[in-house]
């Protein structure tokens, strides 16, 4: 008697040995039609695997997140298919499932375009309108070898030729194509219905430049029909407000081939910049940080001590001078420990808080590099406190609500919240562990947070909080963390005295709030579209007259609001006023000031707010109360 055990707890028993379709079947038909796959005592499979043995199983149909992951790769496999079938000598080569999608990459004697692409996907759905079942089967792995080299799929007999000589390789089959794969896959193409090819770009197989260049086409499949609308929508919005577009359009920053991954920022672009900055400059002397400045360059032996050269050596910049090796700092901790050795500290001075807008550079690859979100310079907004064991808490809790309120002014409310707990392979006791975590959970807590743990996903040094921004269009950007660090004072030799007398080691705590100032600008240009908030604003206001009469009158304006503090410009030019509110407008300033002959001679402007709102006729001193409020309570329009 076979006994299977069901998520709700219940069993069910058979006589022999069943598959889990099988199973779905006897427990409903409406179950069987739904079945994508089964979780059988944890391990994902086909719906044709057969249970032998007393089992815990899971029937996976598209409601789950293994399902979609499984239709995901099952479409991939109905893109090289439909592929095969348009293009017989096209070779196949991988295709894994990638966030919201997958991807396939194949060798071809052209260029595939957006034509290909339209035939492509129109392939796909008549293949899957067969319903054509998916078989597996086992081979050995020189028998794999020597089929795939059969069919002139030399890559995919590559590929299997790297896999152990003793173990069997498994194939799926649908129709009369047949792949490598670990699967699972759907039991049919039947069930592949909601799919949609995105692009097709260049990748070097095996992701090795000195290889040769294949094409790599993109798709996304979805469980239903509305999340894939949905999906689609989400990406066109993301399109309106890509940050590279807006970048170019408002003149805020390029980047150049002269400096791959480093940003040229404009007049414009630096004004958002320096916003920011002194934002958050005024957050370190609010909040108990003194600001401090390290080198770029440090010793390669500084590297050493620290661990980052053998862990990271290949992606940092590095120079010799005078028979010594140096290293652009891929960030800023090493450099506050050197600061926080000078001179002797004492309990009496913890916490201590060093903050500095440190620049960095990582030696990233030009493939991975995306406008001001990845790049190859970037300053942080880093800071480090040095305290002792029973300081994390409060530590903690205080940064943790100092982040919200930053996170609020910047217009970000929603925040998810993660704890990496403690690796398998850790430095440092697990009492110290208990408590670092403990402070970071507890901090949470007190904090009011709901949260995720995720275990065995600290770092090696210290279990840390990641903190994610959940933007206007649902995506999700991991900006600050807090980090628990017993290693790197101790490897350079940091200390202070006790209490007691006594030498200890200070608890280092590393924390960010925006990160990277530069991803964390794109990341506000996407969120508001290019329409930032008029505090943040590069043009907080633009003054427009209406013929040359009221020219210098203009000017007048614009020199007492910039005494005021103000971000403002004139337009004097001999251009119809409609027109240079629409041009200003699609600039996205947030405030026009439309001067004619009746507000020169009452001494007033005319104010139209950004979206069109006209606010009517005000005196300049009325206006300069109406935008100093923006600016003091941060407001988000």
């Amino acid at each position: 008697m076979l006994h299977i055990t069901l998520p709700d707890g219940s069993q069910r028993d058979y006589d022999s040995s069943v598959t889990v379709a099988e199973v779905a079947q006897s427990i409903g038909t409406g179950l069987a039609k739904a079945a994508l796959a089964g979780k059988v005592n944890g391990k994902v499979v086909d719906t044709s695997f057969v249970i032998d043995k007393d089992s815990q199983l899971s029937i996976i149909t598209a409601k789950d997140a293994e399902g979609l992951e499984v239709i995901r790769h099952s479409t991939a496999h109905l893109l090289a298919y439909a592929v095969k079938e348009l293009f017989p000598t096209a070779q196949v080569t991988i295709g894994p499932v990638i966030e919201n999608g997958f991807f396939y990459d194949f060798a071809f004697e052209r260029p595939f375009t957006l034509e290909d692409l339209a035939l492509i996907e129109k392939r796909m759905a008549a293949l899957a309108a067969k319903d054509e079942p998916v078989l597996r089967r086992v081979l050995p792995r020189d028998e794999a070898v020597a089929y795939f080299k059969g069919l002139g799929e030399h890559y995919k007999a590559e590929i299997i030729a790297s896999i152990p000589a003793n173990e069997d390789v498994s194939l799926y089959r649908e129709g009369a194509f047949e792949d490598l794969c670990r699967g699972p896959h759907v039991p049919s193409t039947g069930k592949l219905k909601h799919f949609k090819l995105m692009k097709v770009a260049g990748a070097y197989w095996r992701g090795d430049h000195k290889n040769e260049m294949l094409q790599r086409i993109y798709g996304t499949a979805w469980a239903t029909k509305d999340e894939l609308q949905q999906h689609l929508t989400m990406l066109e919005e993301a399109e309106k407000r890509d940050h590279r577009r807006l970048g170019r359009e408002l003149d805020l920053f390029h980047i150049d081939d002269h400096s791959p991954g480093l940003v040229f920022w404009h007049p414009k672009g630096w004004a958002i910049w320096q916003a920011v900055e002194q934002y958050m400059r005024q957050v370190y002397r609010d909040n108990g940080y003194q600001e401090v400045k390290a080198p770029q360059l440090l010793d390669k032996g500084l590297w050493e001590k620290t661990g980052h050269w053998d862990k990271y050596r290949d992606n940092m910049f590095t120079t010799e001078s005078e028979k010594r090796d140096y290293a652009l700092k891929p960030m800023n901790c090493p450099g506050h420990i050197l600061i926080f050795k000078q001179g002797l500290k004492s309990y009496r001075d913890l916490p201590l808080r060093y903050g500095e807008f440190g620049q960095c550079h990582r030696n990233e690859a030009t493939g991975g590099l995306h406008g001001i979100m990845r790049v190859r310079g970037f300053t942080q907004d880093d800071g480090h406190i040095f305290c002792t064991e029973d300081q994390i808490l409060a530590e903690c809790v205080a940064y943790t609500t100092l982040l919200q309120k930053v996170y609020a002014d910047f217009g970000f409310k929603d925040i998810i919240y993660k704890i990496a707990t403690r690796p398998e392979q850790r430095i440092g006791s697990d009492d110290i562990w208990d408590k670092a975590e403990h402070a970071l959970i507890e901090s949470l807590r007190a904090s009011g947070c709901e949260f995720e743990l995720s275990p065995g996903e600290g770092a090696f040094y210290g279990p840390k909080v990641e903190y994610t921004l959940k933007d206007a269009i649902g995506r999700h950007w991991q900006c600050g963390t807090i980090q628990v660090d017993f290693s790197m004072p101790e490897r350079l030799d940091a200390d202070y005295v006790g209490e007691d007398s006594a030498r200890h080691r200070p608890v280092m705590l590393h924390r960010a709030i925006v990160g990277s100032l530069e991803r964390f600008i794109g990341i506000l240009i996407e969120e508001t579209a290019g329409a930032l908030p008029t505090w943040l604003a590069p043009v907080q206001v633009k003054v427009l007259n209406i013929t040359d009469a009221q020219a210098e009158y203009a000017m007048d304006v614009v020199k007492t609001l910039q005494n005021q503090g103000f971000r403002v410009e004139a337009d004097l030019r001999n251009e119809k006023i409609t027109y240079k509110i629409r041009e200003h407008s699609m600039q996205k300033v947030p405030y026009l000031l439309v001067i004619g002959d009746k507000e020169m001679a009452s001494g007033a402007v005319a104010v139209r707010a950004r979206g069109g709102q006209d606010l009517g006729v005000m005196s300049v001193a009325e206006f300069v109360q109406k935008i100093s409020a923006d600016v003091t309570n941060k407001s988000l329009v």
